[in-house]
């Protein structure tokens, strides 16, 4: 159908540049509206409501939207219906969005195209609800050189299938060459970046200088190269925080970051290398890591690989087991590295304490395994080696599905529980929360 005003709303506020005020309305589309004109002459306050379908085109499309902070852009599904933006061939991307601001984009599925969803720079940007899928490289970037990203919102969203470099999210430059920061990369789906296309394949890949971010509660698994990899924050801001994500089947390690970062309550069934990993990479050495609290299940290869140590590493109430591994594994500079409360199976290698070695996966968990995919059910098991034995001066105030810990002082990414169910099951899908996060546009 046609394009139709639905509602006429209030007047938007007057734009920053003067320009003077527009009215903001809402307005309805189907299949047969020229969707990329539609969209391009949107204003601050106005609304797009896609009705379900496939909206199929080819060629070149960018898309230059700023709404204000009163007045946002929305571009989003009708209600109960999915709309399918389809771009016809690998030869583009399939959006590409030049300095984005004040943006919502709610419920739309994507496919095809070279990259699905590119930011040549931005700010308060929330993506949510979506589906990226099917794409020749990767699904979402925001990596243009001199750029400055800042209060991006990822939530919520299904990416899978991609091809080349295939990363599901590549947020920062190499090198420092842009920043992207005081984000959420929150309650995503990634899976199945591990095709005969793909030559890398992260998850969630944040660059070199990107600082205080906060990645939670992702499920991740089927990867070609970790499912999450941030490199060091090169002296811009806050660390990083990688909280209560779950990985499994990676090809690489499971988790990856090099420096400057809170690492805390998450969770990694299995990898091909190590469940976490700390790399010397485009100048950056393992420094100013706090790695707390998580557990890290490991039928083959180590739990926690630190190269090239060069400051403070903080490796408290970890849960690890890796019998035919390193529990963790260190080489630098070691002074720096503090261990403590740190229990489960494996050896020791530049780390001579803080590690219990006893665990036992039957007596400790309520049902884990070292199979490397779920079921599992990594919950403390009362009267085992990781319940009421961390060392409460590390431990984070919530655990894996966002329950207070309170006086509570167990190892590993879950407290335990008198019952032992967990608050969400772990199942390849989307981590179900008791909190709400579609919260606008900040962390």
């Amino acid at each position: 159908m046609n394009a139709r005003h639905v509602l006429r709303l209030a007047f938007a506020a007057i734009a920053a540049t003067g320009a003077g005020a527009a009215l903001a309305t809402t307005t309805e589309i189907g299949t047969g509206s020229d969707f990329r004109t539609i969209m391009q002459g949107l204003h601050a306050g106005d609304t797009l409501i896609l009705d379900g379908g496939v909206y199929s085109f080819s060629g070149y499309f960018e898309l230059d939207l700023a709404g204000n902070g009163a007045a946002p852009i929305v571009i989003r599904a009708q209600t109960g219906q999915q709309p399918v933006i389809q771009y016809l061939g690998t030869d583009q991307n399939i959006v590409n969005f030049n300095n984005a601001q004040f943006l919502i984009i709610d419920g739309i599925e994507f496919s095809g195209g070279s990259r699905g969803l590119r930011f040549t720079g931005g700010h308060d940007v929330t993506v949510r609800n979506c589906h990226v899928h099917g794409t020749d490289a990767n699904a979402i970037s925001a990596n243009d050189d001199a750029q400055d990203y800042v209060r991006f919102s990822f939530v919520h969203n299904e990416i899978d299938h991609t091809g080349a470099t295939g990363e599901g999210f590549y947020l920062g430059c190499n090198n420092n060459a842009c920043q992207f920061h005081d984000s959420l990369v929150a309650n995503n789906y990634i899976h199945d970046l591990n095709g005969p296309t793909i030559t890398q394949g992260d998850g969630i890949e944040i660059k070199k200088g990107s600082y205080a971010n906060i990645v939670r509660d992702n499920v991740i698994h089927d990867t070609g190269y970790p499912g999450i990899t941030l490199y060091d924050v090169a002296g811009n801001g806050a660390p990083n925080i990688i909280e209560r994500n779950i990985v499994w089947n990676s090809a690489d390690n499971g988790i990856q970051v090099t420096a400057d970062a809170i690492v805390r309550n998450n969770i990694v069934l299995g990898a091909a290398a190590s469940a976490f990993a700390s790399n010397n990479v485009q100048g950056g050495s393992a420094a100013n890591l706090v790695i707390v609290n998580n557990t890290l299940l490991m039928g083959s290869g180590n739990g926690i690989k630190l190269n090239a140590v060069s400051g403070t590493v903080t490796i408290a109430n970890n849960a690890i087991y890796a019998p035919n591994g390193r529990a963790i594994d260190a080489n630098g500079t070691l002074g720096g590295i503090t261990a403590l409360g740190n229990a489960g199976q494996g050896a020791l290698s530049g780390v001579g304490n803080g590690f219990s070695a006893g665990g036992n996966l039957v007596n400790d968990f309520v049902g884990a395994s070292l199979g490397g995919v779920p079921p599992q059910n990594p919950i403390p098991k009362s009267g085992g080696l990781l319940a009421g034995t961390a060392n409460a001066s590390f431990l984070p105030t919530d655990d894996f599905d966002g329950h207070p810990r309170g006086a509570q002082h167990d190892i590993g990414a879950y407290r335990a529980n008198a019952g032992g169910t967990p608050g969400w099951t772990i199942v390849a899908g989307f981590k179900v929360l008791d909190e709400i996060f579609f919260d606008g546009f900040g962390a």
